[in-house]
């Protein structure tokens, strides 16, 4: 009988749905995102309590959230990884005119608690950030509509998608949270470069974000008060860039030992966009790079089993939610290190935040779905029959 499968994992007929998943889901990656949890754990530890404290809580309450939140995204992690890459599609899109309608009505019913940004839906017990959600559904639209585009007489699918990138940047611009709008838009560059977009375009496309920065810079204090900020030769050491350079250079290689640790003290986020400085600070440059190395072996290993699928919406889905992943991560270490002006950006899997996580949980479940092996050959494998390579 000729072979069921084109150089990939055989079919086994009745196989039970949790075998399948563990046989064809990438360990590696897994492991590495449970440590990734583990480590924010364990930083919560150190970096909450004294918050947790001035806010008239037990010593130990904002973990406890965390380590509820994270159970939760774990969860919705191992779930959606479960899911075929024809049910990630349909439920992405619903789930993105869900998150898009409550970012668009946040401005009537949102919250800023009292940081100058309205973000946020408060449920009382909880808040809700409908950005962290409308993420990955975005990507997934995305390349929906970008591997819609490629097929003979598909709809104009770069065009539409980009139309809808410009929209959700407005409403993010509106809040205001540029952090969220570039990362929206260069994501939407990264998935238009897998799908074969002209280099010339993406310069162009660049240039207009540029101009675009420069406009908000103009017109919004909120925007231009970091970009000065960031810009200063000199650092107010009273600022929370200046409490976590300071913690950063305390560190060391080896940190200045678990607990013994002062940013925490001053920083009111060092849990949620500045826990990296806490790790620094208490756990040295050997924890910091354990984190980075966390980061890259998740992107890189999705990036390279992607680069063996044949269909064209798992490529492109898998490649934007890798990248999304990353460049997150990415942002939060540079703000925290002056690498790049302050965005308000929580470190996935590792700062506190119920959304983010939540949010983290099913980026990454949908990406460990995408790039599970499966019967259906290796792109390699359909060229060579085609006697293309």
């Amino acid at each position: 009988m000729t072979e069921m499968v084109y150089g990939s994992v055989p079919i086994r007929a009745g196989e039970p749905i949790l075998p399948r998943w563990w046989r064809t889901v990438d360990k590696l990656s897994l492991v590495c995102i449970l440590l990734l949890c583990c480590i924010g754990l364990l930083l919560g530890m150190a970096a909450s309590p004294p918050l947790a404290r001035d806010n008239g809580f037990a010593p130990f309450h904002y973990v406890e959230r965390q380590a509820l939140f994270g159970g939760a995204a774990l969860v919705a992690m191992f779930v959606t990884s479960m899911m075929s890459p024809t049910l990630i599609r349909r439920l992405g899109v619903i789930g993105f005119f869900a998150a898009f309608v409550a970012l668009a009505l946040l401005p009537v019913l949102g919250t800023d608690f009292g940081k100058g940004a309205v973000r946020w839906y408060s449920l009382g017990f909880a808040s809700v950030q409908p950005s962290e959600f409308l993420k990955p559904a975005f990507v997934i639209l995305t390349a929906w509509f970008m591997a819609a585009a490629q097929e003979p007489n598909g709809p104009p699918g770069r065009l539409i998608s980009l139309g809808v990138a410009v929209v959700i940047v407005g409403f993010l611009a509106l809040q205001p949270d540029f952090g969220q709008a570039a990362l929206v838009l260069f994501t939407w560059g990264v998935i238009y470069f897998v799908a074969g977009a002209p280099i010339l375009l993406l310069l162009g496309l660049a240039g207009a974000t540029v101009f675009a920065g420069t406009v908000a810079y103009s017109n919004s204090e909120h925007f231009a008060r970091r970009i000065d900020g960031f810009l200063s030769p000199e650092l107010d050491p009273r600022t929370q860039l200046g409490f976590a350079a300071n913690a950063i250079r305390e560190g060391g290689f080896f940190g200045t030992g678990v607990g013994e640790g002062q940013v925490k003290l001053s920083l009111p986020d060092a849990h949620t966009d500045f826990i990296i400085a806490v790790a620094a600070e208490e756990y040295g440059l050997v924890l910091v790079l354990t984190i980075l190395a966390l980061y890259a072996i998740i992107v890189i290993r999705s990036l390279f089993r992607l680069m063996r699928e044949r269909d064209t919406f798992t490529r492109l889905a898998g490649a934007g939610l890798a990248c999304i992943f990353g460049i997150q991560a990415f942002i939060n270490m540079g703000v925290a290190v002056r690498l790049l002006p302050a965005k308000g950006m929580t470190l996935p899997f590792v700062s506190y935040g119920g959304s983010s996580l939540i949010a983290g949980g099913i980026t990454v479940g949908a990406l460990l779905a995408l790039t599970r092996v499966r019967p259906q050959g290796e792109i390699g494998d359909i060229l060579r029959r085609k006697g293309w390579g």
